[in-house]
């Protein structure tokens, strides 16, 4: 019966096994098995027993006949209106639903909007227009969208790996489509068009960078030609927008390996360790994904941080390879380098390129006041350059330069500890401190070659 709240009536007779057995069996059906659609009739010959107005009120009974007047006539009555309401539930529980699902699918592309074109949220917002698909057209919400290589897709879909864009259902969270979502789409593959295979739709949506971008929809046994017509509108559209993000990453990426590689020249004409600019820009991430940093930022900072020392591209060799101490002139050179990194970065909207700015202008600024270029005290320092004061000062002293021997864990450990609210914000030395296995690990896995 749990399984089977599709049985549209149950005849019961209050008096079974027991007295009141029918009356149990009817308590059961709605509050165990929490069945609320099945249409129960109790039939009784002894209404005095079971007072009609009684049981109807305390069992959820939808109909009550005495045996004496239950003739054929009336049974055949007594069961169409049964049939007949048991329908309209159906109906009314569908609409509700297919409203619920609705409901759920606006609020994955309203929560979803804000940062649309990210792709995580670009999966979210498609996976919710899937679920308004759905329940716009009546189908099942076991549905995905997929993209492949369109040559290699048709020769080997298996060996190929599929791109699910976005996915609703039963679909959803998983890192592969089920040998049967995957014959059906060899199916459309294999004949370049969309079509209705076993009661499943597969929408087949070619681009023109040799990709071809698939909707799989389960439950489908027929479709008309404004739903294809829609389908096709909604399919072509998330296609072309991730087909965008991904050119939209691409330049970022080129942005970033630009900006590491600039980095790198930096580090190497003053000498600095081989892995300095990677093992920190990593160090960076892990500290600010502790500090509380959502990934978007995170990452920013990863890529960013490389160009903290960009400035010391302007400094002369006299003073930036000096073997020796520098004078208070040549220091006074040394430091310009955080105002002239912030003024090659400067001007520029994108948010790497401004958060490079940041990071190479006030990353030797310190908590207390007490630093350079502009002596920002606390808080008013950026969270990018408290994080990356940390680990540069990290990285500095647990590995050898051409002026010192790397130091002991436990000394470099002791030296940041002791600079809490002075050179560093406390929050973050404690928070780098109680990672250090994190810090270490990463160490280990960029050493200098």
């Amino acid at each position: 019966m749990a399984q089977h709240d599709d049985i549209a009536i149950i005849f019961l007779d209050v008096v079974m096994e027991t007295d009141d057995a029918g009356l149990l069996v009817a308590k059961y059906v709605r509050e165990e098995l929490k069945n609320q659609f099945s249409r129960i009739v109790l039939r009784t010959g002894q209404p005095g027993q079971a007072p009609e107005s009684r049981v109807i009120v305390e069992y959820d009974i939808n109909d009550y006949k005495e045996k004496t007047e239950l003739d054929n006539n009336k049974l055949f009555a007594t069961t169409y209106a049964a049939l007949r309401a048991y329908r309209d539930i159906q109906l009314v529980d569908k609409a509700r639903r297919y409203q619920e699902r609705s409901r759920q699918g606006l609020e994955r592309v309203l929560h979803a909007s804000a940062n649309l074109f990210e792709q995580r949220s670009l999966k979210e917002f498609a996976s919710g227009l899937l679920l308004q698909i759905a329940s716009l057209l009546h189908m099942s919400e076991d549905s995905v969208l997929l993209q492949v290589d369109g040559i290699s897709g048709m020769q080997d879909l298996v060996a190929n790996k599929l791109d699910i864009l976005a996915a609703s259902g039963s679909l959803l969270g998983l890192s592969e489509m089920p040998q049967d979502v995957v014959s059906g789409i060899q199916v459309a593959l294999s004949s370049q068009r969309s079509q209705v295979v076993n009661g499943c739709f597969i929408g087949y949506f070619p681009s023109k960078q040799d990709k071809v971008t698939l909707l799989y929809i389960q439950g489908v046994y027929d479709i008309d030609e404004l739903d294809q017509q829609l389908l096709d509108i909604f399919s072509t559209n998330v296609s072309i927008a991730f087909e965008n993000l991904l050119l939209d990453k691409e330049i970022e990426d080129t942005q970033a390996e630009l900006i590491h590689r600039l980095g790198d020249v930096v580090e190497n004409r003053s000498k600095e360790a081989a892995n300095h600019v990677v093992r920190m820009a990593e160090f960076s991430y892990a500290l600010g994904k502790v500090a509380g940093l959502d990934e978007y930022d995170a990452e920013l900072l990863r890529k960013a941080s490389p160009m903290h020392d960009l400035g010391k591209i302007a400094i002369p060799d006299s003073v930036l390879l000096k073997p020796g101490k520098l004078d208070d002139k040549e220091w006074d050179v040394m430091r310009s380098h955080a105002h002239l990194g912030a003024e090659i970065l400067a001007g520029s909207e994108r948010p790497l390129l401004y958060a490079a700015a940041i990071i190479a202008e006030q990353h030797h600024e310190r908590f207390d006041g007490s630093g350079y270029p502009n002596g920002l005290k606390g808080e008013d320092i950026h969270l990018y350059a408290r994080i990356v004061a940390i680990a540069d000062v990290f990285d500095a002293l647990i590995h050898k330069r051409c002026y010192k021997e790397a130091w002991p864990l436990g000394e470099v450990l002791k030296v940041i500890e002791s600079e809490k609210g002075k050179h560093f914000d406390p929050e973050l030395v404690d928070l780098f401190i109680a990672n250090i296995d994190t810090m270490l690990e990463i160490n280990e896995r960029y050493p200098d070659a």
